[in-house]
């Protein structure tokens, strides 16, 4: 062969030795070029006259290829290892032939190369339903994205990026008519789950009125199974004069027994939350875990370690939310004991126990208390820190039979949930340490990006007091200014980045 032919077949069977995905190695060979297409890796078509030149040494067609890699020398090779893999009896010089159509194709504007296109996309389809079969649910999606893509070019002329080729062309079209059903499949799955949450709040409100009712009929306090009594006050208490203004709020949740939130179906919440926080698996199942086998929602306390702008806060706040708990946050950095802990009645500012105010809020006897950026807490003892404050409610002796210092009872608080934020454990006192169990929350990675756009529009949505369907998933030149901008890392930066590729959607609406 000549020197430059001989030098693409070197180099494409080094660049095939030096990054062999194991993933791709049952793929049929066309597919298998296709992702390599997909992921845009080095030497594509040298991997490919390396292959045919070990199936069919000296092949001049194959050489002239890898002189000029052009459209016509690629078609003149394809339709000679058609001719061999007849003539030869040889099945797989057909897909190769297939291969080298796929890589050389130029993307389709008239119907001067339709039968090809139309070839390899025939060919591309009876190959994806092969391997679908066995192939994992990520590599599905990527080869649907470029075989239906492929499919539909001759019909998206308007849509293509020009001067790229076929193979290019069909990863973007694919990729632009999977965004739409991405973020349908992504709003059904949020409305699901906000229907659900309601029909269970509101199965639990209407079932502790009946059981309220039925306690006050019988002159008893009866409790039922999955049922609390948190605060219990004599009728003498309830008329003191100097707790009117804090028992205002808090009727509905003393000397009521409380519904405690059931364990939904875990499989269902762990599906929710990878959809939201694919890079977060290894947290998702260390939370989840302690809910494995029990009736009423309980986590001991959960510390997630990571660093800044991971979205460690919003991922607790949807964790207590999808398994349907109401959640009260607490700002670690504006937080003191005396406060956290709740006020002595003496004080004109008397205030209960900021988990009990939780209670009240969700009226269930188990929500969840968010305290975010624990690290930050002041370590001034002035008011009392934070930090020894919590130690009463992480242990559940104690937090069984809490003190509260401005309703001067003992508050059953031993289900409600604690979980903490932290950028670093190196400030928490080990007592602290100790208590909680504590897990790393790494920041998303580059490949995360698609999974997370649709809840960062969702969320920037919500934030303008629109419905969530009103804002269209981005288009093919938004998406690539995010992955531009975007390569991974801080949450917040995406969604800023998002924002603003929103707002200037907006100013461009209206100019037009």
């Amino acid at each position: 062969m000549p020197a430059a032919a001989d030098d693409a077949v070197s180099t494409g069977a080094a660049a095939d030795s030096s990054d062999w995905d194991e993933r791709l190695k049952d793929l049929p060979r066309l597919l298998r070029y296709a992702m390599l297409v997909t992921d845009s890796a080095d030497h594509v078509e040298q991997r490919l006259i390396a292959e045919i030149d070990e199936l069919c040494p000296q092949l001049p067609h194959n050489a002239a290829w890898a002189a000029a890699l052009g459209v016509d020398a690629g078609l003149v090779l394809a339709a000679e290892l058609d001719h061999r893999a007849v003539t030869q009896n040889e099945p797989n010089l057909r897909s190769l032939a297939d291969c080298v159509r796929l890589l050389c194709l130029p993307t389709p504007r008239d119907r001067t190369y339709f039968e090809d296109h139309r070839r390899v996309g025939k060919a591309l389809i009876q190959a994806f339903q092969a391997a679908s079969q066995h192939a994992g649910e990520k590599l599905c999606c990527d080869l649907e994205h470029f075989v239906f893509g492929w499919a539909a070019l001759p019909a998206c002329t308007d849509l293509l990026r020009r001067g790229t080729s076929a193979g290019r062309n069909a990863g973007f079209v694919g990729n632009r008519m999977a965004e739409h059903r991405v973020a349908a499949a992504a709003n059904a799955v949020r409305r699901k789950v906000k229907e659900e949450e309601e029909r269970r709040r509101k199965e639990a409100e209407e079932k502790a009125v009946e059981v309220s009712d039925q306690a006050s009929l019988a002159g008893v306090q009866a409790v039922p199974d999955h049922y609390l009594m948190v605060a219990r006050l004599s009728s003498e208490e309830m008329k003191n004069t100097k707790l009117k203004d804090i028992l205002g709020p808090l009727k509905g949740v003393i000397n009521v027994p409380l519904p405690l939130i059931e364990v939904p179906p875990l499989h269902e919440v762990r599906s929710k939350l990878l959809f939201e926080f694919p890079y977060a698996m290894d947290a998702i199942d260390f939370a989840l875990a302690d809910l494995v086998g029990r009736t009423t929602i309980l986590l001991r306390p959960l510390l997630l370690v990571g660093d800044p702008g991971g979205g460690k806060s919003r991922f607790a706040r949807r964790l207590g939310e999808i398994l349907g708990l109401s959640v009260w946050r607490e700002d670690a950095s504006r937080a003191d004991g005396a406060t956290f802990g709740g006020t002595d009645r003496r004080w004109y500012s008397a205030e209960p126990c900021h988990p009990f105010l939780a209670v009240a809020q969700g009226k269930i006897a188990n929500p969840l208390v968010l305290i975010d950026e624990i690290e930050k807490a002041a370590t001034r003892t002035d008011y009392g820190r934070l930090w020894d404050c919590l130690l009463g409610f992480l242990e559940p002796e104690t937090s069984a039979r809490y003190p509260d210092p401005a309703l001067q009872t003992n508050l059953d608080l031993s289900h409600v949930s604690f979980v903490a934020t932290a950028n670093s454990l190196d400030p928490l006192p080990s007592p602290i340490r100790d208590r909680f169990r504590v897990t790393t929350f790494r920041k998303p990675a580059a490949e995360d990006r698609d999974s997370l756009l649709p809840a960062v529009i969702a969320d920037l949505a919500r934030e303008r007091g629109l419905d969530e369907s009103w804002v269209l998933p981005l288009d093919g030149a938004e998406h690539a200014a995010v992955a531009r901008h975007w390569r991974g890392g801080s949450v917040r930066r995406l969604r800023r980045i998002v924002e603003a590729i929103l707002r200037e959607r907006d100013l461009r609406a209206t100019r037009n």
